[in-house]
């Protein structure tokens, strides 16, 4: 059951920091909405924007502005937190590796293992976070600014709706929520019930213990006895 759980953990903790970082670094957060009379596919990431002619197949992409430019709350506090989000998915999956059975690098002893392991859950769980706020935010921001342009009959010749990207970091965060989730579950279980194997192994060697010192203890005065009867019977 434990070995199922952590290899279970392990998928998710991979998938759930490769789809961060692939929603962060890709350029498909926002795409155009309605392409019927378009010959081209629109899409923007939070680093650049890119052009895809439907014909031809030929894309440009052209970059934003520095860093240190003006640019919208949304892209910069998105940015932000899909970094964020990286970094703990990515330094929570390091240390689980860490806590595997399988791998021998720091220690075999058990409850160090299950340690690594509850740490590891618990910066997926943090990491989950940012990368949820991130991605849900960006999307309702897309979707209520549609909205406006429709209700106010606004039209600017191109209507966004939030891509795959964005969906990327929504999976990817719930990854990270169901492998915290099951790597602090491990660490509750399998120490209580190490616990006890523990505690009855003591248990059982301080018995025998006891009971070997019992043993020696009632011995003596019968060896020296049958000692005794034996001189008697010779004399």
């Amino acid at each position: 059951m434990r070995t199922l759980l952590e290899y279970t953990g392990f998928f998710l903790a991979f998938v759930s920091a490769g789809f961060l970082i692939a929603a962060t670094w890709t350029d498909c957060w926002m795409e155009n909405a309605d392409d019927s009379l378009e010959v081209s596919t629109k899409c923007r990431g939070l680093w650049w924007e890119c052009v895809t002619n439907v014909f031809d197949g030929i894309r440009t992409c052209d970059e934003y502005d520095s860093i240190f430019a003006e640019h919208p709350m949304k892209l910069v506090a998105t940015r932000g937190l899909m970094i964020t989000a990286d970094i703990l998915a990515g330094f929570g999956f390091i240390i689980f590796l860490l806590g595997l059975d399988c791998v021998k690098f720091l220690t075999d002893e058990s409850d160090v293992k299950l340690k690594i392991c509850y740490v590891a859950g618990i910066t997926q769980l943090i990491g989950g976070v940012p990368g949820i706020i991130g991605s849900v935010w960006y999307a309702v921001d897309v979707y209520v600014e549609r909205s406006t342009l429709v209700i106010h009959d606004v039209f600017l010749g191109i209507q966004y709706k939030f891509g795959w990207s964005c969906w990327l970091g929504m999976i990817g965060s719930l990854g990270c929520f169901l492998c915290g989730g099951i790597l602090v579950l491990c660490h509750y279980l399998f120490k209580e019930n190490g616990y006890g194997r523990n505690h009855f192994s003591f248990s059982r060697k301080t018995y025998l213990r006891s009971g070997g010192s019992a043993a020696k203890f009632d011995s003596h005065p019968r060896t020296e006895t049958a000692k005794m009867y034996a001189m008697d019977t010779i004399v």
